[in-house]
């Protein structure tokens, strides 16, 4: 385990933001794009704000 790199949290909310938005597009039914667009939004929310801590 040693010398294994951890994803920092604003890497991994901006990552997710991105796989999100990507599902959201491939989503078959409105209730799905809606959810996945959902998630997007909180997780670039999420990254957005540990940036401002972080700065």
């Amino acid at each position: 385990m040693e010398g294994d790199k951890v994803e920092s949290n604003e890497r991994y909310y901006r990552r997710r933001a991105i796989e999100e938005r990507m599902a959201a597009q491939r989503a078959v039914t409105e209730a799905a794009r809606t959810w996945h667009a959902k998630l997007a939004e909180d997780f670039a929310a999420r990254a957005s704000i540990v940036t401002a801590v972080s700065a």
